[in-house]
C-alpha cells in the first residue's frame, strides 16, 4: 500500500533514546490530534484521535501496541484505527545505531498495511499528503520532548521486553 521512510537522530545512548521511543508514557503526549487517552499500558496505549481532515468525519478510536522489541537496536509498532465507516492499519519499524558525540540515529519505516470503509475511496495522494503531515508533527514534537526532557541516568539499560 502506502510507505513512508526517514531518519531522525536524537542524544543520548542508543540505550537511552531506545527506551524513551518504546515507552508509551513518552510517546503518547506526542501523538498529534489526541482528543481522550483511554489507556496507556506497558507495551501501547488506547486513544481517541480527532483527525483534522476533510475525508474522515468524527473520531477515531486507536490501539497502539509495541511488537518485537530488540533492545536497543530495533522495535515495531502496529496502530489499528476504527472509526465511522472507516479503519486502518498501520505498521512503523525503527531502528537504532549509534552515531558519534552522543548521539543516536533512528531509521524509520511506517506501512499502511490496510484502508477499510471509506478510506478505501479516497485518493492515495490525498492520503499520503496527509499522513506525511501528521509524520511530520509527530517526529518534531517529539524532537521537542527530547529536547525539553534530558534522559535520566536510569534511561541507561533497556526495559522494552515485548
Amino acid at each position: 500500500m502506502l510507505r513512508f521512510e526517514g531518519d531522525r537522530s536524537f542524544p543520548g545512548s542508543a540505550e537511552q533514546v531506545f527506551n524513551r521511543l518504546t515507552n508509551p508514557q513518552f510517546l503518547v503526549p506526542c501523538v498529534p490530534d489526541v482528543e481522550t487517552i483511554k489507556a496507556i499500558h506497558p507495551d501501547g496505549a488506547d486513544l481517541v484521535l480527532k483527525p483534522g481532515f476533510a475525508f474522515i468525519r468524527g473520531s477515531l478510536e486507536v490501539t497502539m501496541r509495541r511488537h518485537d522489541a530488540q533492545p536497543p537496536q530495533r522495535v515495531r509498532f502496529e496502530m489499528n484505527s476504527k472509526g465511522i465507516g472507516s479503519s486502518a492499519t498501520v505498521e512503523a519499524t525503527l531502528t537504532f545505531q549509534p552515531q558519534t558525540d552522543n548521539l543516536t540515529a533512528v531509521h524509520w519505516v511506517a506501512e499502511v498495511k490496510s484502508l477499510g470503509g471509506l478510506l478505501k475511496l479516497v485518493p492515495a495522494g490525498l492520503i499520503r499528503g496527509a499522513a506525511e503531515k501528521v509524520i511530520n508533527d509527530a517526529w518534531d514534537r517529539l524532537t521537542a520532548a527530547f529536547l525539553s526532557q534530558p534522559a535520566e541516568p536510569s534511561e541507561g539499560t533497556s526495559s522494552a521486553s515485548t
